[in-house]
């Protein structure tokens, strides 16, 4: 009877003492590299590194979806207000001016009424 690969139960006349004190050793020192890595994984520096790594990657993710439906959002104003060949099309682009310098233009006159009193 041999033993296991394992380390199982199965022993054998056969080994001698220095055989088992060194299958002692190789598992002592297996055990301790596991303890050292399961001391290192619920340490709270890990835990909180982790949970930032994790953090900013959501963030990066959110933040280049919104990147992406901003630019694409534009893209389609742009092609609203301009040819395809790339020149303005007045007819859209002046009342959206206009409009904007109305309000501007309330926002200004609102202001100036509200620091008046």
């Amino acid at each position: 009877m041999g033993t296991d690969d394992d380390g199982g139960s199965a022993v054998s006349d056969a080994r001698t003492p220095a055989q088992i004190e060194a299958d002692i050793k190789r598992r002592r020192d297996t055990l301790a590299e596991t303890l050292d890595e399961i001391g290192v994984r619920v340490h709270p520096k890990t835990i909180v590194g982790d949970a930032k790594a994790q953090v900013a990657s959501r963030v990066d993710a959110t933040l280049g979806r919104a990147y992406v439906g901003v630019n694409r959002v534009l893209s389609q104003v742009r092609a609203g207000f301009t040819r395809e060949d790339g020149s303005v099309r007045p007819e859209r682009v002046i009342p959206v001016a206009l409009a904007a310098a109305g309000i501007v233009g309330l926002v200004v006159a609102s202001s100036r009424r509200d620091s008046g009193k």
